[in-house]
């Protein structure tokens, strides 16, 4: 399983097409606007300028997910954290969002309405919580 990354963006949140060209850097690795740009246009019912492409890789870059190398007269963007980093990061901020409802009726109904899948997974994080509490105690 993995842990959650020593750094983090600096904002967290990213919106659906953020998100989209986020994936093709991951797929992709180092990328031009032209790459991201050419790779969308894959699709003929797809259409988004270039300039809109720059945006988004220049707003990645300031969120923190991206970093961006000018090599000669080009600029290549490259991801700062595996698309695995970015899950574990989210899915911890989703967590902490829900713990900070802090009313146990709403956690309590919310754990009732689990399938039996999802309660073997709350039980094998129970069981690590329980594991990691007997470390750091002895």
């Amino acid at each position: 399983m993995p842990s959650l990354p020593d750094r983090r963006p600096k904002q967290l949140s990213l919106g659906p097409l953020e998100q989209e060209i986020l994936s093709i850097v991951w797929k992709l690795g180092s990328v031009s606007v032209r790459d991201v740009h050419e790779h969308i246009l894959m699709d003929p019912d797809r259409e988004l300028a270039y300039t809109s492409v720059s945006t988004i890789l220049n707003r990645l870059n300031k969120k923190g997910w991206l970093s961006c190398n000018k090599t000669n007269r080009s600029f290549h963007w490259q991801a700062l954290f595996t698309e695995v980093e970015a899950r574990s990061l989210q899915a911890h901020a989703k967590l902490q969002e829900f713990l900070a409802i802090g009313n146990p009726d709403v956690v309590a109904a919310f754990a009732d309405s689990l399938d039996a899948a999802s309660v073997e997974k709350m039980s094998a994080i129970a069981q690590k919580l329980a594991d990691a509490r007997k470390q750091r105690e002895g």
